[in-house]
């Protein structure tokens, strides 16, 4: 119900001075609707006329639904008598690198090697991008193929190609790495390049797998309409050394690239990078990651947990959750929840099976998953010890082998209602999922190892104690969520951001174990690209 302040006795005197004001409102959903009533609530928090608030803008949103009544947090600069004055965006300037002497190629076209072109580009420096797998369109065509016909193309999935593994996996936007970079800077040129305003305010800001590709396509424009080079389908094989350094990059193509420098950026599901570091003798180390499985509600329920109501408020958006619980003292905690999403096969080779979560710009979709995850230690993959660094790559690789034959073949993926899986109980039956090229009901002891499988039952029994609903038999568990992160790290300079072997390499974000997510990725690209940039400025 919207507040409303007809008694003119309420207002102030009408002599107002202008002036611009931060307000913070607490808001019913439906008072938060339209500006309209924003603009009331805004007049009634200042006991003023309706009719002198001129304007205002979001500076910060977030819901509050701790309570059976759920609450809008708004922070608003308001103009009271005084014209409104559009949301000033930050402003950036590209420079034209077509003639620049000073080159830079950047592996992967992911968002850390995007932002990080585009950094390099404001440094007067050209990009030269290298890109294993193809454009966003053309993407598209493989990642149905491996949905609707369960074959896989190892370079074009739903982690290489064009905008890495974030275009297609949800477009979450928050990060807790404020510490790494300039989040408000990520998300400002993200909005320069299409993304809504929203994401600027909002607490949980989320741009959508449906809308990524545009913005993805804008900044490819950009970087060609600047003098960058934007190659696909150009699989790096090879770095040629001499001297400690990077003379040349080699693709499966036969073709060689020549820079100043390398930044490789080329996310956590690069493996054959990995292990070509390995065989040129370039140190790489384990890295502890998180591995579990995919669960997925019907969204309707998790509304009615989190909302506390049979209904959701239609001004309300799909509900969301966090959870997280120290079981025989390891952590196992929610990742990259998404609220009416899909679960989608994000196998990179033939032969395993891994899942993911997204979710389009509305959220529409009937169901909500999430990734539930326990941490891998060390210790856990010592029975591929002789891969020495790669020991966790290999753990990770052999449970979705594993996965894969439990299916039955074409990405099939093994799962179990919830209860079910905490009482290593066969599901007689499976409900309805989102994840399209099916369910086969497996008992899940069969694929997941002990130390993650018992953590993982005790785990679901708690979080219901903790969300009352949340451990029932509608909930499918799907198996398995093994790409968190990057289950190796390269070693780099803490100042420089040099590797300490090779002068003129670069190592960045999720696959040099640097990053998790769009955001975190990007801010450390354009960090790279600065000391990149600061390095060969000074020559």
């Amino acid at each position: 119900m919207i507040r409303t302040f007809a008694n003119s006795s309420l207002f102030q005197d009408k002599n107002l001075t202008p002036m611009q004001k931060l307000i913070s409102l607490k808001l019913l959903p439906s008072e938060a609707a339209t500006e309209q009533a924003i603009k009331q609530c805004i007049a009634g928090s200042e006991a003023i006329n309706p009719a002198d608030v001129w304007g205002y803008n979001i500076l910060k949103s977030s819901i509050d639904a701790r309570g059976r009544q759920a609450w809008i947090h708004l922070t608003l600069q308001s103009f009271i008598q005084e014209p409104w004055q559009q949301r000033e965006l930050l402003s950036f300037r590209f420079n034209d690198v077509a003639k620049s002497i000073l080159r830079v190629i950047v592996i992967g076209a992911g968002p850390a090697g995007l932002f990080a072109s585009l950094k390099l580009i404001e440094s007067g420096i050209k990009p030269i991008i290298l890109e294993r797998g193809k454009d966003v369109r053309l993407r598209r065509r493989d990642l149905a193929d491996l949905n609707k016909e369960g074959e896989v193309n190892p370079e074009s999935n739903y982690c290489f190609g064009e905008g890495g593994a974030g275009t297609y996996s949800d477009g979450k936007l928050y990060t807790r790495s404020s510490k790494r970079g300039d989040v408000n800077r990520i998300l400002n040129l993200f909005a320069h390049f299409g993304a809504e305003e929203k994401i600027l305010y909002e607490a949980h800001p989320h741009i959508g797998t449906n809308k990524l590709p545009k913005i993805i396509t804008a900044i490819r424009k950009k970087i060609l309409d600047c003098g960058g080079e934007y190659w696909f389908e150009k699989k790096v094989i090879d770095l040629v050394l001499a001297d400690g350094k990077i003379t040349s990059v080699k693709t499966n193509d036969g073709n060689s690239f020549e820079a100043n420098a390398v930044i490789l950026a080329t996310g956590h599901s690069a493996r054959d990078i990995f292990q070509l570091l390995q065989a040129k003798k370039i140190h790489v180390e384990l890295k502890p990651f998180a591995l579990g499985v995919r669960v997925e509600h019907p969204q309707v329920l998790i509304d009615s947990l989190q909302y506390h109501r049979v209904t959701r408020d239609d001004f309300l958006p799909p509900a969301s959750y966090s959870l997280v619980q120290q079981v025989q003292n390891r952590g196992v905690f929610s990742f990259c929840m998404c609220p009416g999403g899909i679960i989608a096969p994000a196998a990179t080779s033939p032969g395993e099976l891994v899942v993911n979560g997204w979710s389009p710009s509305k959220r529409n979709n009937p169901y909500a998953n999430s990734g539930i995850v326990v941490t891998v230690e060390e210790k856990d993959t010592h029975r591929f010890r002789d891969y020495g660094p790669l020991a966790a790559l290999h753990f990770q690789q052999s449970i979705e082998q594993k996965a894969f034959v439990a299916g039955g073949g074409k990405f099939v993926a093994p799962a179990q209602r919830m209860v079910d899986f905490s009482r290593n109980k066969v599901s007689a039956s499976l409900p309805g999922c989102s994840y399209l090229p099916g369910l086969r009901s497996v008992c899940l002891k069969e694929v997941l190892p002990p130390f993650l499988h018992s953590r993982l039952q005790e785990a679901f029994i708690e979080f219901g104690k903790k969300m009352k609903g949340y451990f029932t038999n509608e909930a499918v568990v799907v198996a398995p969520e093994s790409r968190t992160s990057s289950p190796v790290r390269i070693p780099r300079n803490a100042t420089s951001m040099q590797h300490p072997q090779i002068e003129n390499l670069y190592p960045c974000a999720e696959g040099a174990g640097y990053a998790g997510g769009i955001v975190s990725a990007a801010m450390d690209g354009e960090k790279v690209a600065s000391q990149v940039a600061a390095m060969l400025l000074r020559k």
